[in-house]
């Protein structure tokens, strides 16, 4: 039984790190069709950001977060801003400027902090154990999993629930039309698109307690976020969170039960859900 609920809430701790990763990249690539293979890479700066703030300097973990939000924020808005704005459906030249990204960021931030990883870490009120029935469980991961549901929470009220909300989904189902209403949605990409990197910047501050930062950190996370949206489907916040839950549930149960092929069940979900629904579980009609 131990087994179970320890496998279980380690597949939902991660999971919802998996969110916070990809929930952004689901929701640029299903309102704006942007392609954003830097999406990693502004999840890597808040890790780096959010490591020095913690940990190398020592200050209080929430400014951390949004420090490591707001500079991964003001990157992706500098990219929206400068390049991609002019990019718009241009899938190819989408893939390959954000992919170019991926390396100039990388490459800053071993300028900055140097090639050398930097450990996970724990804030220090998230410290600890604590007693769920007879076994003992990390108060980090349980943060974790709050912070993801807190996150889906303000999304899911963001887009279901709010007038700027109404815009996404409309800029969602029909470009033109919405631009016809008088809507400038312009403006609604570009906070779109710093709302996700931020998120992603966020993700990656919570997740440096988990995976720590490191330069190749921005592949990892890439293809992490690439399953989850193909998995839950574009443009979809609940798409995301189903995805990344299942994705996060069945990878810690291979890695306990299979851990010569714990490397590709989340592959294998992918192909599966590809296979059955290329769509994804929730992903928004074309």
């Amino acid at each position: 039984m131990d087994f179970f609920v320890l496998n279980l809430l380690n597949g939902i701790s991660f999971g919802m790190l998996l969110f916070l990763i990809a929930s952004g990249m689901s929701i640029v690539m299903g309102l704006m069709g942007i392609v954003n293979l830097a999406h990693g890479a502004l999840y890597m700066v808040g890790a780096y950001v959010g490591w020095t703030i913690a940990v190398h300097y020592g200050l209080n973990f929430g400014l951390a977060i949004f420090l490591g939000g707001l500079s991964a924020g003001l990157v992706g808005l500098m990219m929206e801003r400068a390049f991609l704005r002019r990019l718009y459906k241009q899938p190819n030249e989408q893939v390959l400027l954000t992919f170019g990204f991926v390396y100039i960021l990388t490459n800053l931030c071993i300028w900055i902090w140097g090639g050398g990883p930097r450990l996970a870490f724990t804030a220090p009120g998230l410290s600890g154990l604590i007693q769920l029935g007879g076994m003992s469980y990390p108060i980090t991961r349980i943060a974790i999993a709050i912070s993801g549901v807190v996150v889906a929470i303000v999304l899911w009220w963001l887009q279901d629930k709010t007038r700027f909300g109404a815009m996404i989904r409309a800029g969602m189902d029909h470009k033109e039309m919405t631009m016809g209403l008088g809507i400038n949605l312009e403006r609604v990409f570009m906070f779109t698109f710093f709302l996700a990197a931020f998120i992603a910047g966020i993700a990656g501050v919570i997740g440096a307690q988990l995976l720590g930062a490191y330069s190749g950190l921005s592949i990892d996370t890439l293809l992490f976020a690439l399953i989850v949206v193909i998995v839950g489907g574009m443009g979809s916040v609940q798409g995301a969170l189903l995805g990344a839950i299942l994705i996060g549930i069945i990878d810690a149960f291979g890695r306990a039960m299979f851990p010569e092929f714990s490397m590709f069940t989340m592959y294998l979900v992918m192909i599966i859900i590809l296979m059955a629904r290329p769509k994804g579980l929730l992903g928004r009609r074309a």
